[in-house]
């Protein structure tokens, strides 16, 4: 036998070792003694923690949520593609304390430029049922930003602190489309559209809206903003006329919140703690925080071989990308976010 004959045996058998050697570390993930590997890597194999942040009274306890980032249902975060903001598991957060008769009052912090309205109404219903049923204070602490939906879902709270510098307001409803179609023309793209009715394919991007459609877009967006102006009436105890002063979508500083009645008090996060602690009596109860995590070695693993076999920056981009692509919605939400 030649000596390349040797070499392409060798080269073989290295080949067949790697090769059982991955099948098998994949079999042993696969297996129930470890875990599901596939729910590892879709970021689904999550366990809950509750982390005390201060406080020794673990029988009369404040629930810490945080909402950050745009109020959107994108999904739950995985080890390849976290998500700043996931909806499902704050609103499970709420649903815990629906049922934990230890809590006794949620301190809310928004630094949000607001979402989807569907998103924002879900948090919205949430917390009037918490306040309904439970019958417990939510003192607000907005952030730098709390703008349209995020303001929305603050506006049940019997209590609101911003700093003075803090951007909210932006209450109003928006809903954009993209219209191409000179592009595609230029470049020679033709859409072939067959459709049951005149509108079906309303808000295309590949022609213009009629008048008619655009006053039927006028009206849906119109019901949706008087629907958070009702919510803000009712949550800040505010006339309408008064609500509509500054409900035009303008944006407003923490001192121009406080002299229209958006808000009730100039302060931080600390600040919020103290008052509701002080006004409540619950100055030794527990301040905690939800949080979920990959834990242990399955995190270290998942991580290892995310950074193998994971998409690349580059990748990442693109999938979010297409991942943000949606037909038109209305939103609560301020600027270009």
């Amino acid at each position: 036998m030649n000596v390349k004959r040797w070499v392409a045996l060798i080269i073989a058998g290295v080949l067949l070792v790697v090769s059982l050697g991955i099948n098998t570390v994949f079999a042993i993930f696969k297996s129930d003694f470890f875990g599901s590997f596939d729910s590892l890597m879709a970021g689904n194999n999550l366990e809950v923690f509750e982390t005390v942040i201060e406080g020794e009274d673990y029988n009369k306890r404040i629930a810490y949520l945080k909402v950050d980032g745009t109020i959107q249902d994108i999904g739950s975060s995985s080890l390849w593609q976290p998500v700043a903001y996931d909806h499902q598991f704050f609103l499970e957060q709420l649903d815990n304390i629906l049922y934990d008769e230890t809590v006794q009052a949620i301190v809310l912090s928004v630094n949000s430029p607001g979402g989807g309205v569907k998103e924002s109404a879900e948090i919205y219903k949430k917390l009037l049922e918490i306040k309904e049923e439970r019958q417990i204070p939510i003192y607000v602490s907005m952030d730098s930003m709390a703008a349209s939906g995020g303001y929305y879902i603050a506006a049940p709270a019997d209590k609101i602190f911003a700093h003075r510098d803090t951007i909210t307001g932006s209450i109003g409803v928006i809903m954009q489309s993209i219209n191409y179609q000179e592009l595609a023309e230029k470049v020679g793209v033709k859409f072939q559209t067959f459709k049951s009715g005149e509108h079906k394919d309303m808000l295309s991007p590949m022609r213009d809206v009629t008048e008619e459609e655009r006053a039927m877009m006028q009206d849906m967006i119109n019901e949706t903003y008087e629907e958070f102006v009702d919510i803000v009436e009712k949550g800040r105890n505010m006339s309408e006329a008064d609500v509509k002063k500054v409900a035009d979508g303008r944006i407003l500083g923490g001192t121009k919140a406080l002299e229209a009645g958006l808000i009730d008090e100039i302060g931080d996060e600390e600040a919020t703690i103290a008052a509701l602690r002080a006004d409540y009596g619950l100055e030794d109860a527990a301040l905690f925080e939800y949080s979920y995590d990959m834990g242990g070695w399955q995190s270290y693993v998942g991580m290892k071989i995310g950074s193998m076999f994971g998409p690349s920056s580059e990748e990442k981009m693109l999938m979010k990308i297409m991942a943000d692509y949606r037909a038109p919605k209305m939103m609560y939400l301020y600027g270009e976010y």
